[in-house]
């Protein structure tokens, strides 16, 4: 089963991803990963950090001579802002003071930020030091999920399997793409700084992003993620965690800030009636069984239909605001305005990338465990295999 742990914290000396379950033989680069990487740091709207960070991955283990091996792959991603930090973040005690010098701990961050794991994470782990949450909590770990992404995708590619995201609204500015090309949605929203495909809308959401900065706000929005060349049979309806839509929903929920899931028509899904929401089922020899509409998001029952996956994502504003909301310090309980750290005002189009990676890794998660094998070219026999029989209208004989 494919499977992966990440470790690291924001200001940390790097991140950390081990990932099992990857067939021996998937040719595999550095830059497969790297180009990912590069496009999590890009978009309108980052902040000061991203002039700081240019992501690197080292693969420490996993692949020998551009093959992997099917042993777990190990990767590291360093921070570069690590040598600005080395005091605050050192893994060892502060040694004791010399002559009154030295040995002096960090200061403790006591002030939370509302919407933020600062305060419940200090109250779950006892913390009097809110550093030892955010660290962690940071969506600077989401660059070893893209990295782990990167992997999936490579493995998807061979499979014929794409994945694309694009954004669709952030804050009041947005659209809801129907009857496009993913590929085309994908290949404008590479060349939008808000990783937009509708031109008008871009230049709406440009002027909402300027005004929040201007204001010291910050904002949320859409995105979208849609993965083509899937094949049905995906997941399964037998168990309430075997259902693909569930762990992709879990999945994308997972990421840093993320509210709200829709699959495939999602919300809309309960104004209409079934006779509009459900879609009609064809069939022909040259593609199986086929839909006209695409409602369902590509899953039904827990189980993906062939048709395209459609995962939607409404990610809120960031919390970290310069223009900070009340709050109340940790320790001393006294009223004070929120913390303020450097950060971004939107970081939808990265959380896009992100939401791409962790969908690849669900879709790949779920390919492994249909076609199951401990190389890529006995995983390749058994889809082979599989897709034939679909293509029979699920018939062996």
């Amino acid at each position: 089963m494919l499977r992966y742990l990440t470790a690291g914290e924001s200001h940390g000396k790097g991140l950390v991803a081990v990932i099992e379950g990857i067939p021996a033989g998937l040719p595999l680069a550095a830059e497969d990963i790297n180009h990912q990487l590069a496009r999590r740091q890009a978009g309108y709207g980052r902040g000061g950090r991203m002039a700081i960070e240019r992501d690197q991955v080292e693969i420490l283990s996993g692949v020998r001579l551009g093959l992997t091996m099917g042993s777990p792959i190990a990767l590291y991603i360093p921070n570069l802002d690590w040598s600005n930090w080395k005091e605050t973040m050192a893994v060892e005690a502060a040694p004791p003071p010399k002559d009154g010098t030295g040995g002096q701990a960090p200061e403790p961050v006591t002030r939370p930020r509302p919407g933020h794991a600062d305060l419940p994470g200090a109250l779950k782990y006892g913390e009097r030091d809110l550093r030892n949450v955010l660290e962690r909590a940071s969506a600077r770990e989401t660059a070893a999920r893209v990295a782990v992404g990167a992997v999936a995708r490579r493995l998807l590619r061979e499979f014929g399997v794409e994945v694309y995201g694009h954004v669709l609204a952030i804050g009041s500015a947005g659209w809801r793409a129907e009857g496009v090309d993913p590929a085309e949605l994908g290949r404008q929203a590479e060349e939008s700084p808000v990783r937009c495909a509708n031109q008008g809308t871009e230049r709406e959401i440009l002027r909402v992003i300027q005004q929040a900065r201007k204001e010291g706000d910050s904002v949320g929005g859409v995105f979208e993620v849609l993965v083509t060349g899937v094949v049905p049979g995906l997941g399964s309806h037998v168990h309430w965690d075997r259902k693909l839509d569930g762990r992709l929903a879990a999945a994308v929920m997972s990421i840093q800030g993320i509210k709200g899931i829709e699959i495939g028509a999602g919300f809309l899904a309960a104004r209409e009636p079934g006779s509009v929401v459900h879609d009609e089922i064809r069939y022909s020899p040259e593609k199986g069984f086929w839909r006209p509409t695409n409602n369902a998001g590509g899953i039904e029952g827990g189980i993906t239909n062939g048709e395209t996956v459609v995962v939607r994502a409404a990610m809120k504003p960031i919390p970290t605001l310069y223009r900070p909301l009340g709050s109340v310090d940790l320790v001393t309980k006294e009223p004070f305005a929120a913390g303020v750290h450097r950060s971004d005002v939107c970081a939808v189009p990265a959380a896009c990338v992100v939401g791409e990676a962790v969908v690849a890794f669900e879709i790949a998660r779920a390919m492994t465990e249909k076609f199951g094998a401990d190389s890529l070219d006995e995983m390749k026999r058994n889809w082979c295999a599989y897709r034939e029989t679909i293509l029979q209208g699920g018939s062996t004989d």
